[in-house]
């Protein structure tokens, strides 16, 4: 029997170079099962959200993350926590993905999300504080089960994510989410 394989691009709300996310975000990649090909989309070149640019038309880096994401069955969101919410780089993502209003790229997309921190509550509630933007953009966003990397500078070496327990509940995260895509889609 063959299995159905999903291509699915993730984005770190991070854009510091050694982040946790982006570092979290690279483990998925690797270690994802057979059923999901994770490509990453850098957001460094993505501008604030301004309704005057978008007037003007989408600034190319807008462009690009948006032609990735409809070329995607998924949609992964890495996203940090800050001062206990949502940071502006994961906010500003959506908000561009959902642009134009009727012809979002991130509509109807199934989506999941993860995040590290070095605090005790592994990004909880950013992730808490995210759900309610996605689902606002109709996102389709996978309830269970949540990835939350607390401690994050002790699972990671040299950006590699070296404790095994987190990366064998990554891989049932991963596994979770190619079944959400395949229920949803």
């Amino acid at each position: 029997m063959d299995t159905e394989s999903f291509s699915v691009l993730g984005i770190a709300g991070s854009l510091r170079q050694e982040s946790y996310n982006r570092a979290l975000l690279r483990a998925a990649r690797d270690i994802a099962p057979d059923t999901l090909s994770i490509s990453i989309f850098d957001l460094d070149d993505v501008p604030l959200y301004n309704a005057d640019v978008e007037a003007e038309g989408l600034p190319e880096a807008v462009s690009d993350l948006g032609a990735a994401l409809r070329e995607s069955d998924g949609l992964l969101i890495a996203t940090p926590e800050y001062n206990h919410g949502v940071p502006a780089v994961t906010k500003n993502a959506i908000d561009w993905l959902s642009r134009p209003p009727r012809e979002a790229p991130i509509g109807a997309v199934p989506t999941a999300i993860m995040g590290a921190s070095p605090g005790s509550t592994g990004t909880a509630r950013a992730q808490s504080q995210l759900r309610p933007s996605l689902d606002a953009v109709n996102a389709l966003c996978m309830p269970q089960p949540q990835m939350l990397m607390a401690r994050a500078h002790e699972k990671f070496d040299d950006g590699a994510l070296i404790d095994k327990a987190t990366r064998d509940y990554l891989t049932r995260f991963l596994n979770a989410f190619s079944d959400w895509i395949a229920r949803v889609q």
